[in-house]
């Protein structure tokens, strides 16, 4: 097992040599976040207004697992990321891997992976989030980070790893190509539309996955 270290984003950056994009969208992003507003039927729209409705009135309160649980839970399968026979999802995973020589380690709060049973072969997406007024642990950014350069180390193919950081009510998609990695404008998941938006978004990643990324 890789000995866990604690980096936050800049020591990262500094130690791998990547470079942090948020000024523009890279070509990757910008594919990513064109979408059109999603469809739902009569479940999913009743399953949207509830979610919504929840956070609006209660996300303030919440701690790390409340928004896990009771939202976060309710957006994923609306954003079409469930286990299928080409891919599987994964919860509370623990990933290490050795980067250029340096041992990472990291739980990954949700990854889309192809796998086995319990055991993720190759990572395509990770997901992080914690709600820094109820006591966050760590830096939510430089673990998806993490989780991304043991994902490259991985899967050996050069392909993009895709992710997405959550911090209370706001959403940041992250796309990573390299030593570069981009960072999307905040989504206010409690703002109806930007919800909508980060379904559709979600939805785009799993077309991405099955059209370009899975082998």
């Amino acid at each position: 097992m890789a000995k866990k270290n604690k980096y936050s984003e800049g020591q990262l950056v500094d130690t791998f040599k990547l470079n942090r994009i948020v000024e523009y969208q890279t070509p990757r992003m910008s594919e990513w976040l064109s979408v059109e507003t999603p469809t739902f039927s009569m479940p999913e729209q009743y399953i949207f207004d509830n979610a919504l409705t929840k956070a609006i009135k209660n996300i303030g309160g919440w701690n790390e697992e409340d928004l896990k649980m009771k939202f976060i839970s309710d957006i994923l399968p609306l954003g079409y990321l469930e286990d299928n026979g080409r891919f599987m999802t994964y919860f509370e995973k623990s990933l290490s891997g050795i980067v250029e020589g340096i041992a990472l380690s990291v739980k990954s709060d949700f990854m889309v992976a192809a796998g086995v049973l319990d055991y993720p072969k190759q990572p395509y997406f990770h997901f992080q989030e914690y709600k820094p007024s109820k006591n966050p642990s760590g830096d939510s950014m430089a673990q998806l980070l993490e989780a991304m350069l043991i994902a490259q180390e991985k899967n050996k193919n050069g392909k993009p790893i895709y992710g997405c950081e959550v911090i209370g009510r706001n959403w940041n998609f992250v796309v990573m190509e390299g030593k570069d990695y981009c960072i999307s404008a905040s989504f206010d998941s409690v703002n109806r539309e930007d919800l909508l938006k980060i379904i559709a978004i979600l939805r785009k990643f799993r077309v991405i996955l099955e059209t370009e990324l899975l082998g």
